[in-house]
C-alpha cells in the first residue's frame, strides 16, 4: 500500500463532521512536524485550524484544504461503513475521500518527495512551503479560513501562491483546474403591508401584489454578458414566504431570498445599488426590510506562473491537457483570494462528493500526489 493511501485511509477513519476535527490535524501536524515544518494552531470558537510553514523566504506557496466533512447520511444506504475506509472494486470508498481528505494526504506526502529529490540532487529551493488546514469548510466558514488569513494579514504574512485541494476534476484527475470562482451574496427581503380580508381589498394592503412587479424586473435584469472565462452574472430566487396558508386572507408581509452568482465585472455594492433602484422603482423604500450576506468575492487566476506549473504537471503525469474552468461553486479560496494570492483549484474528481458511498479510484490516489509533486517541481 502506497504511503499515500495509507494516510488517507487513516483521515477517512477519524469521523470528521463539521466542525469537529476529531484529531485529523493532529495527524497532520506531526507528520509535517517531522519535515521540518514549524507548526501554529488557531482555534476559534469550536473550529480547528493548522498554519504549519517550512521556511522564511519567498515565494511562499501554500497548500489549502479542510479536514471537516458533511454528515454521512442514511448509514443503511452505504455499501460500506463511511468512516471505514474501505477498498472495494478498484475504488476507495469513505466519506471525505473525495472531498478532500485524500487531496490533504496527496499534498503531505508530495512535500515529503519534493524534501526528499532536493536532498538527493544536493539541491536547496528558495522559498516557502505553507499548508492551511481548517475544519470549517463545510459548515458556516466563519471561524476557520478567514480568520487565520485575517490573522496573516495583520502580522503582514502573505502567501503568494496557493493550490486548494478541492475535487475539480469532472472524468479523471487533473483533466479541470479551477482557476477562478464567481462570487456569491444572498438577500433577504421582507415587505410589510397590511393583511385583510379578501372581500375588502380596500380594507387592506397585499405585500405580495406589492413585490410581484419588483421580483420580475429583478429577474429579468441582465447584469452583465460574462468576464473572459465566466459566464454572466446570474439571480436566483431561492424561497417566497407569504406567512398565510389560507384562500380567504390577504398576506400582509412577504419575504423573499435570492442569491447572485456574480463574475469579476460586478462588486456587491454595484449589486446592492441595483436592487435599490427596483425597490425605488416600484415604490417600496418605505415598507422593506433588505439583509445581505456576502459569502465570497469573485477571483480569477489568470494563465499565469501557477497555473503554467499546474498544467506542465498534470501534462507529465497524466499525459492530458487540463482545461482552466471557472464553474462551480464557492470554495475557501474566496477567502484567500482578496489578499493579492493566486489561487487554484486541483483535486481529484468530484462525481460523488456529498453523496453516499463517495468513493475515488485507487490508482488515481498517488497520481494526484505526483501531480502535486510535478507542480512543486515546476514552481520552485
Amino acid at each position: 500500500m502506497s504511503e499515500t493511501i495509507e494516510l488517507t485511509k487513516k483521515l477517512i477513519n477519524l469521523k470528521s463532521v463539521t466542525p469537529n476535527d476529531n484529531g485529523c490535524q493532529k495527524l497532520i501536524a506531526d507528520y509535517l512536524a517531522d519535515l521540518g515544518f514549524t507548526m501554529e494552531h488557531m482555534p476559534f470558537s469550536d473550529v480547528n485550524n493548522l498554519w504549519a510553514r517550512y521556511g522564511t523566504e519567498t515565494p511562499v506557496f501554500c497548500f489549502a484544504g479542510h479536514t471537516d466533512v458533511v454528515p454521512a447520511g442514511l448509514i443503511e444506504s452505504w455499501e460500506t461503513n463511511p468512516f471505514t475506509a474501505t477498498e472495494k472494486d478498484g475504488y476507495l470508498v469513505g466519506r471525505g475521500a473525495a472531498d478532500m481528505k485524500t487531496s490533504i494526504a496527496a499534498m503531505m506526502v508530495s512535500v515529503k518527495d519534493f524534501f526528499e529529490q532536493n536532498k538527493s540532487s544536493g539541491k536547496k529551493f528558495k522559498g516557502s512551503i505553507a499548508f492551511l488546514i481548517t475544519s470549517d469548510e463545510e459548515g458556516i466558514a466563519i471561524n476557520g479560513t478567514k480568520k487565520v488569513i485575517d490573522t496573516l494579514e495583520a502580522r503582514n504574512e502573505k502567501i503568494d501562491y496557493c493550490l486548494v485541494g478541492e475535487p475539480s476534476s469532472t472524468n479523471t484527475v487533473g483533466d479541470v483546474i479551477k482557476n477562478g470562482r464567481r462570487g456569491s451574496i444572498t438577500g433577504h427581503l421582507t415587505i410589510n403591508g397590511q393583511q385583510g380580508h379578501v372581500a375588502y381589498p380596500h380594507l387592506a394592503d397585499n405585500a405580495l401584489h406589492k413585490t410581484l412587479l419588483f421580483m420580475d424586473d429583478l429577474v429579468k435584469h441582465e447584469w452583465d454578458t460574462g468576464y473572459d472565462n465566466f459566464p454572466a452574472t446570474s439571480l436566483q430566487i431561492t424561497n417566497l414566504e407569504v406567512h398565510n396558508n389560507t384562500s380567504n386572507v390577504i398576506p400582509g408581509k412577504i419575504e423573499v431570498w435570492f442569491n447572485l452568482r456574480f463574475n469579476p465585472t460586478q462588486t456587491p455594492d454595484a449589486i446592492k445599488a441595483k436592487v435599490n433602484d427596483y425597490l425605488e422603482k416600484h415604490k417600496l423604500v418605505d415598507c422593506h426590510n433588505l439583509e445581505w450576506s456576502l459569502s465570497g468575492l469573485s477571483f480569477y487566476c489568470e494563465d499565469n506562473y501557477l497555473t503554467k506549473a499546474a498544467v506542465d504537471a498534470i501534462k507529465s503525469v497524466k499525459k492530458i491537457d487540463a482545461e482552466l474552468s471557472t464553474a462551480g461553486g464557492t470554495s475557501d479560496g474566496r477567502f484567500i483570494a482578496p489578499t493579492g494570492t493566486k489561487v487554484i483549484e486541483l483535486g481529484l474528481v468530484n462525481a460523488t462528493i456529498h453523496k453516499v458511498n463517495e468513493k475515488v479510484k485507487l490508482k488515481e490516489i498517488d497520481e494526484l500526489k505526483d501531480i502535486y509533486l510535478h507542480t512543486l517541481m515546476n514552481l520552485f
